[in-house]
Order: structure tokens, then sequence, then C-alpha cells
């Protein structure tokens, strides 16, 4: 996988790719944009991580892990100031073991950067007509009296009730012997 930055703009794209095509290739190389797609871009390596996760340091020269005494930078946090820590840190060399390359574009293509790297690109919003203050008062004044308009029309419809005639129950009476 390669993370490509764009300096110009500060966003990052990632492209999926085989970072073994820039082995032997360290921090701080100059490389053609061609092995991924990106014809007549120039790109340098920043940096990138190996498949455990340990990230790649630029003064640690060689190939592999490694776990030097660092004060600060790059895989490191600093505890205390001047406090020295054995950390571990893949070497400034790609080789096999690299999952992720960061890469800045240095010189420029042809092409943009979104359509070099196959992304694809939104279609702009077509304009709009231009619509005056003065017709959207109009519209919106006719819908009321449209309304108006149907209320009129609609005549209420009568309710027929219907009478029942009352019944008188009687309660009945208690018949005593």
């Amino acid at each position: 996988m390669f993370v490509i930055n764009d300096p110009k703009t500060g966003k990052s794209y990632k492209k999926e790719g085989d970072c073994q095509i820039y082995m032997s290739k360290k921090i701080g190389d100059k490389v053609e944009g061609n092995g991924i797609g990106m014809k007549g871009y120039e790109l340098e390596i920043t940096g990138g991580s190996d498949s455990e996760g340990f990230p790649m340091r630029k003064d640690v020269s060689s190939y592999g892990r490694k776990k030097p005494l660092v004060v600060s930078g790059v895989g490191a946090k600093a505890k205390d100031k001047g406090i020295k820590q054995r950390k571990t840190v893949h070497g400034n060399l790609v080789d096999e073991t690299i999952n992720q390359l960061n890469l800045k574009v240095i010189k420029f293509g042809r092409d943009e950067i979104e359509k070099a790297l196959g992304l694809v690109v939104e279609e702009e919003a077509k304009p709009t007509e231009k619509v005056s203050e003065e017709e959207v008062k109009e519209e919106v004044k006719e819908v009321p009296a449209k309304e108006e308009k149907r209320k009129t029309e609609e005549k209420p419809v009568e309710e027929k009730k219907e009478e029942i005639p009352e019944k008188k129950v009687e309660a009945p009476q208690d018949e005593k012997n």
C-alpha cells in the first residue's frame, strides 16, 4: 500500500499496490511514479512501516528491525528530557517486509493526481437557472391564492342526521306475592 502526499493541497491519497517495486530504495530517495500508475510524476520516499507496524527510521541504515537507543523522533516518545530509550524500529531500506510506503510528490505529471491514481472524480453540478427575488416572491404569493380558490370551490358536505325514534323502556317492577 502506498500513501501519496500532495504538498500543494495537503491531501494524502491511498493506493493499493506492492511496495517491493521500490526494493532496496531508502528514505529520501527519489523514484518515478510509473511503477504505481502515475506517469510523469516524480516521488520521494518519506517513510513507511513494516508488516507488524514498526515505523521506518531514516537514521537507522539497514534492512529489517533494529533496537537503537533513541532520545526522540520516529518510533519514540520522550518520557523526560534527554532520557534514552531502546525502541524497535525498521531500517531505512525498503525490503519484503514493508507493507506501507509513504511518498511525497516532487514533480507533477500532466494529469491530476486523482486521475493518475484512477480515483473516481465526481461530476460537477450543472449550473442552475438564476431566479430573481421578485419571481420567488410572486411564486410565494400565488400559492396561497390557489389554496383559497380550492377552499371556496369545495362545498361542505351537508350532514344528514337520521332521526331515530326513541323507545320508552320501562323498568321492570318487582312483583310482590
